[in-house]
């Protein structure tokens, strides 16, 4: 049966089956398609009371379980995000209902709003860890194919140690102390501005990111370097818990006017303040710090990270191109030519 409510041109559906009574709304002002999802709904819930079929669930239930399962996962709000926009065009959609066509739709919807690839891959790596969930937990019967869009490598943005001393003399004194911390420690953002004095013991030079703050869920220890333990002795007693303040207030935010200002001034362009973290690592690099002890200081979880500053130290490779017969040979050539 088809009805609407008095305040309302949606229709809703209401059936009953084996004295099981099902209501709710159609989500549409269109009757047939109205009493299309009337006769799918019955014939499904007849299905499942009487042949004890599982239920048909939707992409809404496998989304809600997600946020369940993952909860404490590091980048759970973007998560969030992304379902936001999802739920736009999926709502009311069953898992068994979605296959390559939708994904392949979904992509264009999010790329027409003017973000880029790598956004847009986010979201399908998202789609299809829910999928894979969903089929482990027999939802469905197979994952369909999910398709990323191609990402351009992107160069490691860093500053040589000229430009980095320049930049932190444009920046006010708070944030010029996050940012040398930032560049001393190689620590993210959010581990610096949640950074308490009960994880930092400046008699034995270590602090611990605890393992609900690290973006891998593993806690991790991190020696200073003697400049990032002169910094925190100053910062020390300005505040009873947050190490990092200004005006007696935790810091929350330091991708600032302040910060662009400084950018500005300092000639420095297409500079991220996660970039900061790109210039510890390439300085470690440069100055000889094995890729393994980076992995660890940068409390990477695979290798697959770190290797991407493994361009910036080529001189293991200086014995091959020495090799005396490779040289003699070319320079008895190039004379005869």
């Amino acid at each position: 049966m088809l009805f609407k409510r008095k305040d309302s041109p949606i229709w809703w559906v209401s059936f009953t089956v084996r004295g099981r009574r099902t209501r709710c709304s159609a989500g549409t002002t269109d009757k047939a398609q109205a009493l299309e999802l009337h006769d799918r709904w019955k014939s499904e819930a007849w299905r499942e009371i009487s042949l004890k079929e599982k239920p048909k669930l939707g992409w809404k239930e496998a989304a809600l379980k997600w946020l369940e399962v993952k909860s404490a996962k590091a980048t759970i709000h973007d998560d969030e995000a992304h379902l936001l926009f999802i739920q736009n065009f999926w709502k009311g959609k069953k898992l068994s209902e979605i296959g390559k066509e939708e994904i392949d739709s979904l992509k264009v919807k999010k790329k027409a709003t003017g973000v880029s690839n790598a956004t847009v891959n986010r979201m399908l790596s998202l789609v299809r860890a829910i999928l894979r969930m969903s089929f482990k937990l027999g939802w469905i019967e197979s994952v369909p194919p999910v398709e990323l869009m191609p990402e351009p490598k992107k160069r490691i943005r860093w500053l040589t140690k000229e430009e980095a001393a320049k930049l932190l003399s444009y920046l006010p004194e708070h944030q010029e102390r996050i940012a040398r911390f930032a560049l001393l420690t190689g620590l993210r953002q959010g581990n610096i501005l949640g950074l308490e004095w009960s994880q930092v013991d400046l008699v034995r030079k270590v602090l611990w990111i605890h393992a609900d703050q690290a973006k891998g869920r593993k806690a991790i220890g991190i020696p200073l370097p003697d400049a990032a333990v002169t910094l925190l002795r100053e910062l020390s007693g300005q505040h009873p818990q947050w190490v990092f303040t200004y005006k007696g207030n935790r810091i929350n935010q330091v991708n600032t006017l302040a910060w662009r200002k400084a950018l500005k001034k300092a000639g420095i362009e297409n500079f991220r303040w996660h970039d900061l973290r790109h210039c510890w690592a390439s300085w470690h690099i440069q100055d000889g710090t094995p890729l393994y002890a980076l992995k660890e200081l940068g409390g990477w979880e695979s290798m697959d990270m770190v290797m991407r500053y493994s361009h910036m130290a080529p001189e293991h490779l200086a014995p091959y191109v020495q090799k005396k017969d490779i040289v003699t040979n070319l320079s008895r050539t190039l004379k005869v030519v």
